[in-house]
């Protein structure tokens, strides 16, 4: 296997006086730790240093490394579509431990609270597939709609959601069963989801409906919709993609796709507040642990582009590989 390239010595030193200035600008910690970015068309991860906010390096991985995450150990998950694979990455050797086989196209994915089971969209079968993490054996597959895409589970590990793109639905799904139990009828194309850390709404992100649409977890009746509005922008240019909300569940974040902005939103009031200007088509948005920086991949301009939250304003952006998708932190 191809060992992590290391950029040389005298930039990274370049890289930490520069983010010194940074912090003593804006007044913020350094995060100490590394984010890791998935890249569909270089089949590897950058890495991109917290502290210093530079590239220190890649690791190479599967096929089209798309949807990324931390399993409850702490090591790193990335669904590769053409692979038909996740491949599972050690952070601490930068080295591939095993690979698991997730099915046909594999689009996004989740993990049960305990990490033993895989849920995985399968977006040619239209399929939801449930693999066991330690054997990679198929549990089973659950029939839903063309193109599924988004998957999310529930903070018990008793319902799993998965959104439709192409009919417009987010799928109920019982997880002891395996049955669907409700089909949501959500807004144009559903693509990525959040829940509330109280377990009462789920947020569904709706690429080509410009809005989020919000679901009572008691009922699975939409309840709210949010729609956005960006200044200069058509509205077929907003293309709500990945969401994050802070741990107390006051604010969300949206990456607003080609509209090339992020969206801050208050969650109670359900009111978009600042937009941030980011790279081009804003995809997935991911918080550090301290919540004060906001990291958003975007898939067209091949950069990653940090966020102060606090100040609401755009503080760098971090060149990675060609059409990046994900990205995860490890501190």
């Amino acid at each position: 296997m191809l060992q992590p390239s290391f950029p040389a010595p005298g930039a990274l030193v370049r890289a930490a006086a520069s983010a010194l200035v940074l912090a003593a600008a804006s007044g913020a910690v350094l995060a100490q730790g590394t984010a890791y970015v998935s890249s569909e068309k270089d089949n590897a991860l950058t890495m991109i240093d917290l502290a210093t906010l530079a590239v220190k390096g890649t690791i190479p991985t599967c096929k089209r490394a798309r949807h990324i995450q931390l399993t409850p150990e702490r090591q790193i998950m990335v669904a590769c579509t053409d692979s038909n694979q996740a491949d599972l990455i050690d952070p601490a050797s930068g080295k591939s431990v095993r690979r698991i086989a997730l099915g046909d196209e594999p689009e996004a994915f989740d993990l049960s609270p305990d990490g033993k089971v895989i849920y995985v969209s399968n977006e040619d079968a239209g399929e939801a597939s449930f693999i066991d993490t330690a054997s990679g054996k198929k549990l089973r597959s659950v029939k839903v709609g063309a193109e599924p895409e988004g998957v999310k589970v529930s903070a018990d590990g008793k319902t799993l959601y998965v959104t439709s793109e192409v009919a417009s639905l987010v799928h109920v799904i019982d997880t002891a069963t395996g049955k669907v139990v409700k089909n949501i009828k959500a807004g144009k194309r559903p693509r990525r989801m959040a829940i509330t850390p109280d377990g009462k709404e789920l947020w569904i992100t709706n690429e080509l409906g410009a809005s989020v649409s919000i679901v009572s977890t008691a009922t699975h009746e939409v309840i709210d919709t949010l729609k956005f509005e960006v200044k200069g922008a058509r509205a077929e240019d907003i293309t709500p993609v990945g969401i994050q909300m802070t741990s107390d569940g006051k604010r969300a974040f949206v990456g607003l796709g080609r509209a090339n902005h992020v969206a801050f939103i208050d969650v109670p009031s359900r009111k978009v507040g600042s937009l941030v200007l980011v790279g081009k088509r804003a995809w997935n948005v991911t918080l550090d642990k301290a919540q004060a920086r906001l990291y958003v991949v975007n898939g067209l301009s091949d950069d990653v582009t940090v966020v102060d939250v606090a100040g609401a304003k755009a503080i760098k952006s971090v060149p990675v590989g060609r059409v990046p998708y994900g990205l995860v932190i490890v501190e």
